[in-house]
């Protein structure tokens, strides 16, 4: 496939302590719940784009096996036959070394393979993985082990994006359909914002146990951290609305200047999905339209919107450092899309809540390497150096995460002005 000089010598720099049984239920688990997530989905459905960030279910689908095709059996399975080679070309991404690519904006044109095409490329390749991982049985040092593992982590940032990008789709058409039903659970106040005090010294962030990370996260190392404090929840729907009641949107002394520049450009007066009406003001969610809930938290605003109104509440926003000191020690709980949610939660009573799941968090560092970072080599070196750039880090995970994705290291990223995701807001301050 074009690929194996660029790979072979530059498998992601860890050896994982997975044992290979362990990783082929991994696989088929993996694997499983992305189609799982399918199910409530009509054929029309998988093949709209909504706009560029937004990809069809079925590229989603297909991009997720064409990374497995290319990165781990076209170098390591000699028997493995491509079902058809422009599937190279329909399904790359971003990874430029890897080939041509189709471009993203024009996904949501492309009708053919059709959706059961798809799907039985999905099956030739698993097929061909799990025949390849029976023969790994008695190599645990397989070099496509690594590969392997890093592909189950990035079907799972797909298996998020799916979710997203359907909840974009379904946003446009005027029917404003419905994804699935919530699961019914008690209403329950919001419980007052504590803070949490730490304080200043040197400590350590990052990665650096045998366990999965993306190479970003690496490597361990020392920062300073000033005296600091940080609020136990996420900011809340009804905390938000103050923020747009009191004239949010129409102040430039709360905006920094290429946000106020978006808030005029884009007429923006609210989060994403929400809207007012006669009856009161709404919120779209992949459970159709739902009256907006004053004790859930926030989501869908960029960072923008999210430094707005930290500064409008008299805080700011944390810095990823402080994120994960605070969260280094606590356990990963939250609302997950294994829940079947689909949407974020009112914040239970408790000291810190809401540090994962729900919605991520936007952060005030942006987004660059951690001193000592150096990309693997080939193609999977593009996965996430090149875009240190331009962005923020958000950390977490939110209500479309799997669970076993999300850890304190994680460092999510995107540019200022994404709202499509579900972005929320954690507040910080000096102490």
């Amino acid at each position: 496939m074009g690929v194996h000089h660029l790979l072979e010598p530059a498998p992601p720099a860890r050896e994982s302590a997975r044992p290979i049984a362990s990783l082929q239920v991994a696989y088929s688990t993996v694997r499983s719940q992305t189609e799982s997530l399918t199910k409530t989905l009509e054929t029309e459905d998988f093949v709209v784009s909504s706009m560029p960030d937004v990809s069809p279910t079925k590229w989603h689908l297909a991009h997720t096996s064409w990374f497995f095709e290319t990165f781990v059996l076209a170098p390591h399975a000699a028997s493995y036959r491509a079902i058809d080679p422009k599937y190279a070309f329909l399904f790359n991404s971003y990874y430029v070394q890897a080939g041509e690519r189709h471009c993203r904006a024009q996904r949501g044109l492309v009708t053919r393979p059709t959706v059961s095409e798809v799907f039985a490329y999905r099956a030739h390749v698993d097929d061909a993985m799990r025949a390849l991982l029976r023969e790994m049985d008695d190599d645990p040092a397989h070099p496509a082990r690594s590969l392997i593992e890093l592909g189950l982590h990035h079907e799972q940032q797909h298996q998020e994006l799916l979710l997203t990008d359907i909840k974009h789709v379904f946003w446009i058409n005027p029917m404003r359909p419905r994804f699935a039903a919530r699961s019914c659970e008690s209403a329950r106040g919001t419980p007052a914002i504590a803070w949490e005090t730490h304080d200043e010294g040197l400590r350590t962030i990052g990665h650096g146990d045998d366990a999965f990370s993306f190479d970003n996260e690496r490597p361990l190392h020392r920062v300073f951290v000033e005296r600091f404090r940080l609020a136990s929840r996420l900011v809340t729907n009804g905390e938000y609305l103050e923020f747009v009641e009191d004239g949010g949107y129409r102040r430039p002394d709360l905006w920094l200047s290429n946000g106020w520049a978006t808030v005029q450009q884009a007429r923006w007066t609210s989060p994403l999905y929400w809207e007012r009406t006669p009856e009161g003001w709404t919120e779209f969610t992949l459970a159709g339209v739902n009256p907006l809930h004053a004790d859930e938290p926030v989501c869908h605003v960029s960072f923008y919107e999210a430094d707005a109104f930290a500064r409008w509440a008299g805080h700011r926003l944390p810095t990823e450092a402080e994120w994960e000191v605070v969260a280094a020690n606590r356990p990963v709980e939250g609302t997950f899309v294994d829940a079947r949610h689909y949407h974020p939660r009112p914040a239970s009573p408790g000291a810190m809540a809401q540090l994962y799941g729900d919605a991520w968090q936007w952060t005030s560092s942006p987004y660059v390497a951690y001193p000592g970072f150096v990309p693997a080599r080939g193609a999977i070196g593009e996965y996430n150096g090149k875009f240190m750039c331009d962005q923020w880090v958000l950390r977490g995970a939110s209500c479309a995460t799997p669970q076993s994705h999300a850890r304190p290291t994680y460092r999510n990223f995107f540019p200022s002005d994404t709202r499509w995701q579900f972005t929320g807001i954690r507040l910080a301050d000096r102490a």
